[in-house]
């Protein structure tokens, strides 16, 4: 393919829905550049489905990407693929430290997790209770960011004196117009946290996912205890995914619900339940839009004719897959009442998210009772004066501006 047909990732995603269509243009699978590196986006869900469960393609660049060494030590995304974690693995690696994690997602750990949560929403609420009539505040710090902090710091064993230092580090590992020094700075940063955590935890263990690891980690069956490296970059992954994603879907529903009052209608009607917004926020708005990298161990024959080959690095690109026309009919609109709400939010196969029924019960808990505590709430700009996070990878806003007391509502 020649390099002017070659589509150059804009890194502020300034305009992700005319780059997603773009990509969806060029047929199943596009060459593009992201931030340097050439790579395949894929953005048919047949075809995504389809890689995301095969033994053709891999995580593990170490093993089955040759530029892997060359772009960890160049790349600004570099932290996405050079961490080993379950993120990165394959094959038996890639299940050894899932079996690690799984029991922390447990549907009887998450089910405890209801009341703790609903508490933490009514406290967050009750803080916005106190704000004058008709005063602005930004619901993405006053809600959608400090809800799930708490919950994965709760689970992890963060201490609460840290929990604005690991959101600082974590919030850069998602934004992808930082250089390649200023991310190194970051990474650094952020291990030193991990290892502060570590040690913390050794030190004095209790009820958390932290304490769990540390007790397992030389007690593994077979054979392969964990690392100090996938120790860090296991927790790692939790801490970063457990909240900046559940952040992003709390501030897109809301967006929705309040540019477009005939959704939250539905729900107010019956004609749809809260669990119908969140998987339609899902679809429509998911959390991360492209998501680093796969790669491809055999050459990958694509539809019309072309071919992935062995050793290129692949991009799961969601959000342009979620609405394929020929997946979902009117696919741009978003409608909660749909029969169909498919989506790859959390991915598919065998790397599927597995803190997805936590972050959808975080979600649904904290649109029902906002919802129904504020139902005058507004938002205080215009879904184009909103500005999206710049990033390639998170999908949210930089803040969420809202009246949660119109003015002349003295009942909070």
């Amino acid at each position: 393919m020649s390099e002017d047909r070659l589509i150059v990732l804009d890194p502020t995603a300034s305009d992700p829905d005319a780059e997603h269509r773009a990509l969806r243009g060029r047929g199943a699978a596009a060459q593009v550049d992201i931030l340097g590196l050439r790579v395949w986006s894929v953005t048919d869900p047949d075809l995504l489905k389809q890689l995301l469960t095969s033994a053709d393609v891999s995580k593990d660049g170490r093993a089955h990407w040759p530029d892997h060494a060359e772009a960890v030590r160049t790349w600004p995304l570099a932290l996405w693929i050079a961490v080993e974690s379950m993120f990165t693995a394959y094959g038996r690696d890639h299940g050894r430290l899932r079996r690690m994690i799984a029991p922390a997602f447990s549907a009887r750990r998450i089910t405890a997790l209801t009341a703790d949560i609903e508490a933490l929403v009514d406290g967050l609420l009750d803080d916005l209770a106190t704000v004058p009539p008709g005063d602005v505040v930004d619901l993405r710090e006053r809600l959608a960011y400090p809800l799930p902090i708490a919950v994965v710091c709760k689970l992890m064993g963060v201490p609460d004196d840290r929990r604005d230092r690991f959101r600082t580090v974590v919030d850069n590992v998602f934004a992808t117009h930082l250089g390649v020094e200023e991310q190194a700075a970051n990474t650094a940063a952020l291990y030193g946290l991990l290892d502060s955590l570590i040690e913390a935890r050794s030190a004095e263990p209790g009820d958390d996912m932290t304490s769990l690891l540390i007790a397992t980690r030389d007690d593994e069956g077979d054979g392969a205890p964990l690392s100090h490296s996938e120790m860090r970059d296991t927790l790692l992954l939790m801490i970063s995914a457990g909240y900046e994603t559940t952040a992003n879907v709390i501030d897109q529903a809301v967006t929705t619900l309040l540019t477009d009052p005939g959704q939250l209608a539905h729900v107010r009607a019956g004609r749809c339940t809260w669990d119908d917004v969140v998987e339609e926020t899902l679809r429509h708005q998911p959390a991360i839009k492209h998501l680093p990298l796969r790669y491809a161990r055999a050459d990958i024959p694509l539809p019309d004719g072309r071919t992935i080959r062995a050793g290129e690095a692949i991009l799961a690109s969601y959000a342009a897959a979620n609405r394929h026309p020929r997946w979902h009919e009117d696919p741009d609109t978003f409608d909660a009442t749909r029969l169909h709400k498919d989506h790859l939010a959390f991915g598919h196969g065998v790397h599927f998210c597995l803190g997805a029924p936590l972050a959808r019960l975080e979600v649904t808990t904290a649109l029902r009772m906002l919802f129904r505590r504020f139902p005058g709430i507004r938002l205080a700009a215009g879904a184009d004066g909103l500005t999206r996070m710049p990033s390639l990878i998170s999908n949210g806003h930089t803040a969420l501006p809202v009246r949660p007391r119109p003015a002349g509502d003295s009942a909070g």
